[in-house]
């Protein structure tokens, strides 16, 4: 269990944005022997073959083609998402106030605001240039304190701790990057891509950019017997990172008749409505593609392998709050440590049923896990995942499950340790079985 949280550990800190976390993803898949294909080339794949496709450089699909067809045996499918709530730059990011030099942000998904007051924060993410071949983008990765959003000081704010700190996203968040004679944010990114040996670039050869915040303090074990893990974007790299290892070492396996996928999408957090996100046909183009690159000519190909599938949604999930535990319905209180957490929604902001529930179930029983389940209360809304998306557009059997957390959408969240084996290995019986 050391080794997987240690290999966790190393996931998250080297996947500071979507884009660098499915290079992630990918780079460890390719150590696998798994070989990236492209969208625009006509795919030819025999029984066994192992690829992954990458579209808008955040969201990767992986899969590993079975013995037999899938029209005739199904897939089975792990979603999770690669993006987390944060501070992204506007395009005219600089601006100077008061005498510091600052970057106005927009706020991405529903971020804890006030978490990231008070933080070293770095930047990082995409680049795109002009070259003398074309356009061509770069990621990069400060990897180092450069910008804080500061608090005002209880002094100027003597109320605060009696009714609640409120932040305005436009006025508030604003990070401070340096004194107004600092270098404006060009520069920096030049500077960066050049000590990097990324690009020879100057300002003008930077024709656009997608750069967001990230806390740069790494991802670490903490507790009185190194019981949590704490580390910015828990939501949702850890089951990214959960379905990357379970496929790499299934794929060692024995060969089953099924083909295996693995589908991890950007733009969760802000409802999925991208090319590349769950809404999107990513997923649905290449279950349709690896039907038809290895049998030809068969009728009716997907809607006959999707009754055969079945796809597991993982994304985090609430653990109970020990300072708020009201916020939970009093019979379901998933705990850090407890195991996987099936979620359900009446109204299917998850996808779960009980056929769903009951088949997940069986998987950890199989592998003598526990498992845990969760409910939102009755008077409280509920958040959603790509489980529901992505059922509705390929109709597959569904259920949305996830290890249990704290701090979800904070800058800075948390989850156990001894969470990180058992969802590993479910996943892995699911994939091998």
């Amino acid at each position: 269990m050391a080794d997987q949280v240690s290999d966790l550990l190393a996931y998250l800190d080297r996947s500071p944005t979507p884009y660098h976390a499915a290079r992630e993803a990918a780079l460890r898949l390719s150590a696998a022997g798994f070989r990236e294909v492209n969208e625009q080339d006509l795919w030819n794949l025999s029984p066994g073959a192992k690829h992954f496709v990458v579209r808008g450089g955040s969201s990767l699909i992986a899969f590993q083609t079975g013995a037999e067809s899938a029209v005739d045996t199904g897939f089975r499918i792990v979603t999770a998402h690669t993006d987390s709530p944060n501070l992204r730059l506007k395009p005219h990011a600089d601006y100077k106030k008061q005498g510091y030099q600052q970057l106005g942000v927009e706020v991405y998904g529903g971020a804890l605001l006030h978490t990231w007051l008070d933080r070293d924060l770095a930047l990082a993410g995409r680049v795109t240039l002009r070259g003398e071949d074309g356009v061509r983008s770069v990621l990069v990765d400060f990897e180092r304190p450069l910008a804080r959003v500061p608090s005002l000081a209880i002094h100027l704010n003597r109320d605060v701790n009696r009714e609640g700190l409120k932040l305005n996203a436009q006025d508030h968040l604003a990070p401070v990057v340096g004194l107004e004679d600092s270098a404006d944010l060009r520069r920096l990114i030049v500077t960066e891509l050049r000590a990097r040996k990324l690009a020879d670039t100057d300002p003008d050869g930077i024709l656009a950019f997608d750069l967001m915040f990230y806390d740069s303090q790494r991802a670490s074990v903490g507790g009185a017997c190194g019981e949590f893990i704490q580390s910015g974007r828990i939501d949702n790299l850890v089951s990214c990172h959960a379905a990357v290892t379970a496929l790499a070492h299934a794929a060692e396996a024995e060969l089953p008749d099924f083909t295996r996928v693995v589908a991890l999408y950007d733009h969760e957090e802000v409802g999925s409505r991208s090319a590349q996100g769950a809404q999107s046909s990513l997923l649905l183009d290449t279950l349709t593609r690896t039907i038809e690159a290895t049998k030809e000519s068969v009728p009716q190909g997907l809607p006959r392998a999707a009754s055969r599938s079945f796809m597991i949604s993982a994304d985090m999930a609430h653990a109970v709050h020990p300072n708020y535990p009201d916020r939970h319905d009093p019979q379901h209180h998933p705990k850090l440590g407890g195991g996987p957490v099936i979620k359900t929604h009446a109204s299917q902001a998850y996808a779960t049923d009980a056929t769903t529930h009951g088949l997940f179930q069986s998987i950890c029983e199989r592998v003598e896990v526990e498992t845990q389940q969760f409910v939102s209360r009755s008077d409280l809304p509920c958040g959603s995942t790509v489980g529901p998306i992505s059922a509705a557009r390929l109709g597959i059997r569904t259920v949305d499950v996830g290890s249990p957390m704290l701090s979800m959408h904070s800058c800075r969240e948390m989850c156990g340790t001894a969470d990180v084996q058992p969802m590993i290995a479910v996943l892995k019986s699911y994939f091998s079985e």
